[in-house]
Order: structure tokens, then C-alpha cells, then sequence
């Protein structure tokens, strides 16, 4: 209870401005199976049509803590060389609700033995803050049927404000090696409510990912995502192994200093079919709240179709038997 009182305080004290920063990004440990939600460049990059939906929990027993949904789709326009997909996100922290619906547009073209694309997206960022949810030291509670913070910034119900989003990214794949660099919140406009404003932060996104073939049926995908919005940064260091192309076992490390440390995430999945995989992790929490909480849960589960809207893009190289004399 200390910790949620502190906390709110710290959130009062964050909100007793006029102008003030949105929380950062949503977090996912199983970013490397859901490159769409990081990078609107990603936008049918995988020649088919992806389904994905994730659930996460973070900080399971701590009051308030974090919780967010996500559920995305994209496909390749081969006819004109693009991609294009649609995501729905829910992020629910304490006394605030983030819902954004974003659709995003890329032009993929052939680059060296790999395929580069350049996106855009856009969309709407929705905020919910509810002021019943908040105490303020001075504030007045009597018996939990009155409601004063004392405080003329802080609502005391529920209030909410919009502002629209666009983002925007490069990503580049091939067989060996993957790298995307993407940029959110890039008009950075500001969430209006009545008595304060909320501005999103820029955030930006680069992430890596190599693929590399082992012995027999074995292959290891070693992948970094780093987030930053240039005042603070952090960084996830992961390893997938994918055995017999349907089981997946893995480990994520994110933080790279004392001060970043936050957790340690077990990974696992299976390939259920050809069109169905679902994956798993669990994050044992490595920094301060280690003792205030029984970890973090996140499932994901992704649906692949062959592309309906068309044949794939033919391989740079076509390898033909036929032959003049």
C-alpha cells in the first residue's frame, strides 16, 4: 500500500503542470513474433495475411499495475508493391486508459538479397483518466463517498481527450537478417483536457533480428529492440531457438545498467498448424518492485492465411530449368 500511495503522489506531482508527458509505449516481451505493433514499415512483409493478438499482464499483485491488449492484421498488395494493416490497442495503468486504433501503409521494394520497405501510419489516441482512483495528501475522502483532492488540476471523475497519431518507419529483411527503425507520436499533439494537457512523447524504435541455421533441425534468432525518447532508453536482449519449425524456446533480457533492470522473460510456443502458433512468456521481475509483485504473464496467439488479395511478389532470382541449344 506505501508503494500505490507514493505512486500516486508521484503521478499528482507529474499532473500539477499544465503541460505534461504521456508514458511510453506499451511493453511487449514477445516483440520479436509481433514486429507490426513496433514498425508500421512491417506491414506485410511476411507475404501473407497475419492475424495477431496479444495479452499482457504485468506486475501481477501490484494494485494499478499495468495491463494491455493488442490485436493487429496486415497483408501484402503485390500488385502494387505495398502492404498495408489495421491494429487496435487497449493500456490500462493505474488511473489511466489508453485506447489507439492505428492503420498503417508501406512500399516494399528489392534491396541486395533482401526487401526494403518505407511506412507511414496513423490513426487516433484516446486517454481515460479517472480522478476517483487518485489521493492527494490534503485531499478529502470521507468514508469513500466524497471526492475532494483539493487540488483544481485533478478531476475527481472520469474525463477523457483524443489527438491524433502518426508514425512512420523503414524496415529491411532478407533470409539472414532483419533491422527496422520506426518513429511514434511524431506530431507530438497534445491530449486537451479541461483543466491540463497531456503531451505524447516521441518515441523511437530500432530493432534487429538474425537468423541464423543450426545443426539438423535447430535454428537460433538472436534479436534487440531499444526504445528511446532521447532522455531515457531501454533495451531488450533476446535469443529464440526454433526447433523442428514448430517449437520455440527462448530467454529475453531487458535493461543494460543498473538503473534500466528490469526483468528477465522466459519464452516458449508451439506451431499448433500450418496457419496457427501461439506463444508464451513469463517475466520474472529483476528490479525494486521484484518484492511487490509475482511477475508478469503475456500470450500471444497469431493466425496466418495465404495472401487473399493476390499472388506474392516472384523472388529476385528465378532459378529455371530450360535451356537454348
Amino acid at each position: 500500500m506505501k508503494l500505490l500511495k507514493y505512486g500516486c503522489i508521484i503521478v499528482i506531482c507529474f499532473l500539477s503542470v499544465v503541460l505534461s508527458y504521456a508514458q511510453q509505449p506499451s511493453q511487449y516481451s514477445l516483440y520479436m513474433f509481433n514486429r507490426m505493433a513496433v514498425n508500421p514499415a512491417y506491414a506485410g512483409m511476411e507475404d501473407l495475411l497475419s492475424v495477431t493478438g496479444v495479452f499482457r499482464r504485468q506486475w501481477v499483485d501490484l494494485e494499478g499495475s499495468p495491463s494491455s491488449q493488442h490485436l493487429n492484421f496486415h497483408a501484402p498488395l503485390p500488385f502494387i508493391n505495398s502492404g498495408f494493416g489495421l491494429s487496435l490497442e487497449n493500456d490500462a495503468l493505474g488511473f489511466e486508459k489508453n485506447l489507439s486504433v492505428m492503420g498503417a501503409y508501406n512500399y516494399q521494394m528489392y534491396l541486395g538479397a533482401g526487401t526494403l520497405a518505407i511506412g507511414v501510419g496513423g490513426g487516433i489516441l484516446q486517454k481515460t483518466l479517472d480522478g476517483s482512483k487518485l489521493r492527494t495528501p490534503d485531499g478529502d475522502y470521507t468514508d469513500g463517498s466524497v471526492i475532494d483532492h483539493r487540488d483544481n488540476l485533478l478531476p475527481i471523475g472520469s474525463v477523457l481527450a483524443s489527438t491524433p497519431v502518426v508514425e512512420a518507419g523503414i524496415y529491411y529483411k532478407s533470409q539472414l537478417v532483419e533491422v527496422g527503425v520506426s518513429m511514434r507520436n511524431i506530431l507530438e499533439q497534445p491530449l486537451a483536457f479541461s483543466t491540463v494537457n497531456i503531451l505524447p512523447t516521441r518515441t523511437y524504435f530500432f530493432t534487429v533480428t538474425a537468423h541464423l541455421e543450426g545443426r539438423g533441425a535447430l535454428s537460433l534468432h538472436p534479436s534487440l529492440l531499444l526504445k528511446s525518447d532521447v532522455i531515457q532508453t531501454q533495451i531488450d536482449f533476446s535469443t529464440v531457438a526454433r526447433y523442428n519449425d514448430n517449437i520455440y524456446l527462448g530467454a529475453s533480457f531487458r535493461g543494460y545498467s543498473g538503473n534500466t533492470t528490469d526483468a528477465l522473460a522466459m519464452i516458449g510456443g508451439l506451431q499448433l498448424s500450418e496457419k496457427l502458433r501461439v506463444m508464451y512468456s513469463y517475466d520474472l521481475t529483476l528490479s525494486e518492485l521484484r518484492n511487490v509483485n509475482s511477475g508478469s504473464h503475456e500470450i500471444m496467439l497469431n493466425y496466418s492465411i495465404n495472401n487473399p488479395f493476390g499472388k506474392s511478389r516472384p523472388p529476385q532470382i528465378i532459378h529455371s530449368p530450360r535451356f537454348l541449344d
